[in-house]
């Protein structure tokens, strides 16, 4: 019902159908041909001093992001529900019916009707309310635009639906203007595109998917009458909000105005009446807890994607400019997540740990050469709903357990680190036949009084002597993972030379006691080598793809390309790599890393891996390292070929005290192994190029110990254990 005016605003409303009323007279009596000729002028004038909203419109749309398919929908951003389509998008009876409800002469008047506008406000003035509409659909546009407009203040917004003479005929003399510019359809288009049709919805392409969870180029009849009903009075009227009834009333207002316009004949108008009001509400997802159905697995790399964006200057100067550019923006962002590969590590995170086990498994997949991230996985959902009592982070958590940051700081990743001694030694000159003879227990330069010491020196041990003890190079070194042969290697080079190792190849020191060791006291880090330093999934495959790419590191990177809304390409999709390593030590440490996943080196000097299975998982040439904390608080293997670097630590993200224990490594093992087999499917098998003689040495090995036949890689107990005392010491007591 019409709502009562006050006897200020009813005078108000007269005084304005004065004026207007009066100027429709005196432009009525001018010669048509003077009329037409005036207008022109002045529009063409008028249109160079109209706000830049108006000349190149810049309306809040919603941000869409897809997997590196381009077409898999992961989530959409938006403050704003709205997305531009063209008018060939709309279907015919849509644009018809917004013109038969809001403005029936819209192809023949110049932008503003005057005697509609005088008609409107002298009836509304008699009727005491507000009976009919004045305001064409270029008017309209032009009041939508200026008190949406972002780059406008709150007053500014505020005043663009003021009721005063002022404001109606600036509106009348921007619409001229805009007329005079833009064709009827183009003007057509940008009103459908902005139009607020309520229930959060802006535009018609979110209308239709929001009613009706339709395209607007599949509108029906009833629909589109309907939808057009919605925007005299969008919130009232809107049936899933407002009243249903008088949305079937509104629709049936705009059917009739339809025939009556030719638009449609009588008989369609009443069959549309008679349609039944069948909605179909669909919400829109906002943000990256509302991915799409069933993948809130999705959640985790969405995250990590807009912390990226976040970090981008090319989205604006500061962190608020750049969200409001994400939620605004209406980009079309292409990521690099893959799906089948983001399934499998999925699928295989919950085969080890399910969702509401107090332990997890992250798992991270990074492309090698281009440091695309494929997949980020863990048993989690990524959700902000409530935990059961005593479940701080399962099943239901938003924490980056998988890249760490914000509260994480990793996990602690045992003999994955050798890694980064093997790579310093080579730097340095030292050739995989770097030999030693690896006793049970080390004794070091390092001071101790732990329990286990060696006359006051710390003394790390080898977890299985039997199978370890022995001269060793880094071949087996490594593939036996032989702690006393790395912590000697070390040494030998400066454990600061391996620290900066980890560091040029993306290792992130997120613990406080971690960066206060590397930047204080990096050359006393002895227990380094043994993976004492928290780490991440994600940072610890994109070092072991740096070695993959042969020396090539790439900052990981979620996109593929990211489209401005006018369809401009932003430069943040290209990859930023850069040489950290000769290509020599790389392929040589590669060489020595196929001796664990049970393949064979270059030079024959493989004899005994800790994870053998993966050679028969992966069935191509495969390279990578296994894993323990101390006590098997964590287990971890990281994995790669040329194609794909994959890293898993299982551990109890919220307990570092709760040990996941020796049992399992086998399967964290096939876990990373089933995920590299699906990231090279169908993939040309690609091998490793073997490193040059200088660097591989001359592996001239004195008889060697009897040692028994090596265990499976299921029942190995290749532990790198440190006492824990010596762990509390390392982390600031008694450093010697």
């Amino acid at each position: 019902m019409p709502s009562p005016r006050s006897p200020l605003s009813r005078l108000f409303i007269v005084l304005l159908a004065g004026v207007l009323a009066g100027l429709v007279l005196a432009l009525a009596a001018l010669p048509s041909g003077l009329l037409g000729g005036l207008a022109a002028k002045a529009g063409l004038s008028a249109y160079e001093e109209l706000p830049d909203a108006l000349r190149t419109p810049a309306q809040p749309q919603r941000s869409y992001l897809y997997a590196n398919d381009g077409k898999t929908l992961i989530t959409t951003f938006y403050d704003v529900n709205r997305t531009d389509v063209p008018l060939a998008e709309i279907a015919p009876v849509m644009r018809q019916a917004i013109i038969a409800a809001e403005d029936r002469r819209f192809y023949s008047h110049g932008g503003a009707d005057l005697r509609g506008i005088a008609r409107a406000l002298v009836a509304n003035v008699k009727g005491g309310g507000t009976e009919q509409g004045g305001s064409t659909l270029t008017m309209q546009y032009v009041r939508n635009v200026l008190k949406t407009d972002p780059t406008r203040t709150a007053e500014e917004r505020q005043a663009a639906t003021e009721q005063t003479v002022g404001r109606k005929l600036q509106e009348i003399r921007y619409a001229n203007a805009l007329e005079q510019t833009l064709s009827k359809d183009e003007i057509l288009n940008r009103y459908l595109n902005i139009a607020y049709f309520g229930s959060g919805a802006y535009g018609v392409a979110a209308a239709g998917q929001r009613y009706f969870g339709k395209a607007p180029a599949d509108l029906t009849l009833g629909e589109a009458a309907l939808l057009a009903g919605l925007v005299q009075s969008p919130d009232e009227y809107s049936p899933i909000d407002g009243d249903k009834e008088q949305a079937l009333a509104r629709r049936g207002y705009v059917l009739d105005s339809m025939a009556e316009t030719g638009a449609i004949t009588a008989q369609q108008a009443a069959a549309a009446k008679a349609e039944p009001l069948t909605l179909h509400p669909t919400a829109q997802p906002n943000g990256c807890t509302a991915v799409a159905q069933g993948h809130d697995d999705w959640g985790f790399f969405c995250d990590y994607l807009r912390q990226w964006w976040l970090a981008q200057p090319a989205f604006g100067n500061t962190v608020k400019e750049r969200e409001q550019a994400l939620r605004r923006g209406g980009y079309r962002v292409v990521t690099t997540l893959d799906p089948k590969i983001q399934q499998t590590a999925q699928k295989q995170a919950t085969a080890v740990y399910g969702y509401g086990n107090k332990r997890a498994l992250p798992i991270a997949a990074v492309e090698p050469g281009t440091g695309r991230v494929l997949a980020m996985a863990v048993n989690r959902h990524y959700s902000l709903a409530d935990n059961p009592a005593g479940q701080a982070n399962h099943p239901n958590t938003v924490n980056p357990l998988i890249s760490g940051g914000a509260s994480v700081d990793g996990y602690q990743a045992g003999s994955t680190f050798k890694m980064f001694t093997m790579l310093a030694a080579l730097e340095a000159g030292k050739p995989l036949a770097t030999g030693f003879d690896a006793p049970a227990k080390l004794p070091t330069r390092y001071g101790s009084d732990a329990e286990g010491n060696c006359d006051g020196k710390w003394c790390p041990a080898n977890a299985n002597p039997e199978w370890m003890d022995g001269y060793r190079m880094m071949w087996d070194g490594f593939g036996r993972s032989v702690n006393t042969y790395f912590v000697w290697l070390a040494e030998q080079v400066g454990e600061d030379k391996v620290v900066e190792m980890a560091q040029r190849l993306g290792i992130t020191f997120r613990a406080d006691s971690d960066a206060a060791f590397a930047k204080d006291d990096a050359e006393n880090w002895g227990a380094f080598t043994l993976g004492v330093a928290a780490t991440t999934p994600l940072d610890l495959a994109n070092a072991y793809a740096t070695v993959a790419a042969e020396g090539t590191y790439c900052t990981p990177l979620p996109v593929v390309s990211v489209t401005a809304a006018n369809g401009g390409k932003v430069d943040v999709g290209q990859p930023s790599c850069k040489r950290v390593l000769d290509a020599d030590v790389a392929r040589a440490a590669t060489d020595a890393a196929r001796c664990p996943v049970g393949q064979q080196s270059a030079y024959g000097q493989c004899n005994g891996g800790t994870a053998t299975s993966v050679n028969r998982i992966v069935d191509r040439p495969v390279a990578g390292k296994t894993g323990s904390s101390e006590q098997n608080a964590t287990e971890t293997f990281v994995g790669f070929t040329p194609q794909v670097a994959v890293a898993g630590i299982a551990a109890n993200p919220d307990d570092a005290t709760d040990l996941v224990g020796s049992a399992v490594q086998a399967r964290v093992i096939d876990a990373v192994a089933k995920v590299i087999r699906t990231a090279v499917d169908g993939k040309p098998v690609k091998d490793f190029t073997a490193p040059s003689r200088e660097l591989a040495g001359d592996p001239q090995r004195p008889q060697p110990r009897p040692t028994p036949t090596p265990q499976p890689d299921r029942r190995q107990q290749n532990r790198d254990n440190l006492p824990s005392d010596l762990l509390r010491w390392l982390q600031g007591r008694g450093r010697g």
